[in-house]
């Protein structure tokens, strides 16, 4: 990996990928907090990190030009908000967002907070996160989806210096391991691939950027929607190979406080509405020899290609209606298969805005 090592480890990256992968889903963020009720504290204080990929283009210049002509070369790999027009509708608009409680991203750019207070229905990715008992009645109908129903662990997936590793990391961080011994890998993982900082603002009620969306619609009068279920969201998750959920955990644990970097990394990306900038970094500081370059583009394909298919046929009424605001994950919108192309597809004018 050359002069990557000097900045940031081989789990390190990683869990970049994790991370993102987590960010993908939108109702984990509920899960963590109701997963960890009592473990996080309410108090704050700031994440910290490092910006890895500031750290790589200094470090090593020639792989961050690779990642930054990559990036440049994606389809609608620069922006976060984006107008769709088709003639004899109303013109609405397309927002991505990252997931997450830090004021840097749930702080809208102004041209955003316009698109959005002139908007008569915000529509975000699913709506029964808006009401927590609505949405654990829909995942007590397939347990199997979040734990392990027959004689499985997660220690049973694992080889013993494996197992002992992420008992080891859990401990460290207050998890009795024997309470998450039947917990599927990626509900482990959420509980695990954030900073404490952002834990603890989840725990203390600091809603992401999504609820807040439909928090502020909803008090301004406005009509909010959803384009998936919690369900349709676990059931994606669990289609992705077992084997590839638990390396992640595995990795993830092995990052300690290093997540903090890899927070920072991401954040820094969305503030510069770097959409088209994550998998390329993800494709150069990972050979695929070191890695399972089948099963991440598997991850891809199910998580988010096969998603923005479905998002963009949901939209359509909205769209429709006119003078929408629709907010779904940044990662959906950018690529040949993201959700922009999928409008354009759809007979839209789709333009960046700013």
């Amino acid at each position: 990996m050359k002069r990557v090592i000097a900045i940031a480890d081989r789990a390190a990256l990683v869990s970049l990928r994790l991370l993102v992968a987590l960010n993908v889903l939108f109702f984990l963020s509920f899960l963590v907090v109701l997963l960890l009720a009592g473990r996080a504290h309410a108090e704050a204080a700031a994440c910290g990190g490092n910006d890895m990929l500031s750290a790589l283009q200094k470090d090593d210049p020639a792989t961050y030009r690779k990642i930054e002509a990559e990036a440049a070369a994606t389809p609608n790999g620069k922006g976060l908000l984006w107008k769709l027009e088709k003639p004899g509708e109303k013109p609405s608009f397309l927002f991505g967002t990252m997931h997450m409680t830090d004021p840097r991203v749930t702080t809208l750019p102004a041209s955003a907070r316009k698109a959005f207070g002139a908007a008569d229905t915000v529509v975000i990715e699913t709506t029964e996160v808006l009401d927590q008992q609505k949405m654990m009645a829909a995942l007590v109908k397939e347990p199997d989806l979040m734990m392990f129903t027959d004689s499985t662990t997660l220690s049973s997936l694992l080889s013993p210096d494996d197992a002992a590793t992420m008992n080891k990391a859990l401990d460290a961080r207050g998890i009795p391991p024997a309470t998450v011994a039947k917990m599927k890998p990626w509900m482990l993982s959420a509980m695990v691939a954030l900073p404490a900082c952002e834990l603890a603002r989840k725990a203390g009620g600091a809603p992401v950027l999504d609820v807040k969306l439909a928090e502020d619609a909803k008090a301004s009068g406005k009509a909010v929607e959803g384009l998936e279920t919690v369900a349709d969201q676990l059931h994606a998750m669990a289609s992705v190979p077992l084997a590839f959920h638990m390396k992640g955990l595995v990795d993830t644990l092995k990052l300690g406080d290093k997540v903090n970097d890899v927070n920072e990394t991401m954040i820094v990306l969305y503030q510069h509405g770097d959409t088209g900038m994550f998998w390329p970094l993800f494709r150069a500081v990972l050979p695929g020899d070191a890695d399972d370059p089948a099963s991440y583009a598997a991850f891809e394909e199910t998580m988010i290609t096969s998603r923005n298919k479905v998002m963009a046929d949901h939209a359509a009424p909205f769209l429709a209606r006119g003078n929408a605001f629709i907010a779904v994950g940044a990662l959906h919108l950018p690529g040949p298969q993201g959700l922009v192309e999928d409008f354009r597809k759809a007979g839209y004018t789709v333009t960046a805005v700013d």
